[in-house]
């Protein structure tokens, strides 16, 4: 036997000698479809639950569920993950235990809806150890492994049509605080598989305040893995904690990107799954990274503060203002038909008991909304025209004339580009 096969036989034994210790067998691969490979934690005892370092499918984003969508998992879990490209093993990394279903709509009434943690982006990894302990653990643990490029050739993009929304909801007109549409990456152009999205989506009152979130997990990631990552994302949303789409609404990288989240309209107030308790007439952005332990930049910063002003600025709100919101769940800070305060650019963790989105975004909040009053035009009556001569209306006729054709040739050649673009982007 060479070296090499002795190491990996030893390695192997220690693994299988580790489970037994634990008294564990071997978990069986409970399904792998459409990205997402999971692996169960055998039930035991009810305070401490783990799995030995074991090699897995390739994937990029770890979590864990369980049975039971209302249980909290009430303690901690961590897990290390294995470089598939060094082969190295990473420290222990905590998973945020602050998801809750949300309490109304969809994603509440589907089959299969799980609790869960916040998952981890890994970046490409092919192994993976857990270690779960509290007061009283929830039954049917399970680790999720998501590969957002698996499939991705396969990925289906035909938008799911929403419901009848009334005359009163399908899309407001700009208010007097109207803001530039910001730029913004469109579903298709990120992956979104649109064949996992069952249930069109849910539709609630004006967009009265924004929350922002951050994702947690790394900010070791280059930008050009970011549409990866939001695929991730949507994955373990749909597939692993079983919610008809992704939670968020708009998503921001840490380079300002900013990437459409859940489907139904981005000028549509769409019942999200962001803030239990607050989902109804509420919007969302969530910025990539973990802002606890980093700080923020101005791109995001920038980005954010243009998403939170234009969406605000669709029903006429000023960013820098408040408003009350009543509690839809007792979430362990409002009882169900609590009302309380809100900044209407406000962070999770106004609503609910989370340290989302990090003590430094969350720092960052008042310039953000100082930003997005910046980007907001109030709008001001336009200035009398002064009456053109004879010889100006003639000269401004043939100058509209022109400019009308130059137009239409616009027109023609930027529609033959958005075929040929796949209408990637939204937005100016």
């Amino acid at each position: 036997m060479t070296p090499r096969l002795l190491r990996t036989a030893v390695a192997g034994a220690l693994a299988l000698g580790a489970l037994g210790a634990l008294g564990l067998t071997h978990p069986a691969r409970a399904t792998s479809s459409d990205g997402v490979h999971t692996f169960r934690v055998p039930d035991g005892d009810p305070h401490e639950r783990s799995l030995a370092p074991r090699p897995s499918e390739p994937f990029s984003l770890i979590g864990i569920t369980w049975d039971d969508p209302d249980a909290a998992l009430g303690g901690t879990a961590e897990v290390r993950t294995r470089s598939r490209e060094s082969g190295a093993w990473s420290a222990w990394r905590p998973l945020e235990t602050d998801v809750r279903t949300p309490e109304l709509g969809s994603d509440r009434d589907r089959p299969g809806v799980r609790g869960s943690t916040q998952p981890l982006w890994t970046g490409p990894s092919d192994g993976f150890q857990v270690r779960v302990s509290g007061d009283r653990l929830p039954a049917g643990l399970r680790v999720e492994l998501v590969d957002p490029e698996a499939g991705s050739d396969a990925v289906h993009t035909a938008v799911v049509e929403p419901d009848d929304i009334g005359p009163g909801i399908a899309g407001p007109a700009a208010g007097p605080l109207a803001a530039e549409r910001p730029v913004v990456t469109s579903r298709s152009a990120w992956g979104a598989d649109e064949s996992l999205v069952k249930d069109p989506p849910t539709y609630t009152g004006d967009t009265q305040a924004m929350f922002v979130h951050h994702t947690a997990g790394t900010n070791d990631y280059a930008c050009s893995a970011s549409a990866s990552i939001v695929r991730g994302v949507f994955l373990y949303h749909v597939q692993s904690n079983g919610w008809n789409d992704i939670g968020y609404h708009f998503l921001v990288d840490k380079c300002g990107t900013v990437f459409e989240g859940r489907a139904g309209g981005i000028d549509k107030p769409v019942l999200g799954a962001h803030a239990y308790g607050f989902n109804t007439a509420t919007s969302s952005v969530s910025v990539l990274g973990d802002y606890s332990t980093a700080a923020t930049n101005a791109a995001v910063r920038e980005s954010v503060a243009k998403v939170a002003a234009w969406k605000l600025g669709l029903y006429g709100i000023d960013p820098t203002g408040t408003v009350v919101l009543t509690s839809g769940a007792d979430n362990g800070k409002y009882k169900l038909g609590q009302k309380g305060t809100f900044h209407r650019i406000s962070g999770h963790r106004d609503g609910y008991p989370t340290a989302c989105p990090g003590q430094n975004l969350y720092d960052d909040l008042p310039e953000i909304r100082t930003l997005a009053a910046n980007a907001g035009t109030s709008a001001a009556p336009a200035a009398e025209p002064l009456e053109p001569s004879a010889e100006d209306a003639a000269a401004n006729a043939n100058a509209d004339a022109g400019a009308d054709a130059n137009a239409d040739a616009d027109v023609n050649a930027n529609a033959d580009a958005g075929e040929d673009a796949g209408q990637g982007v939204l937005g100016r």
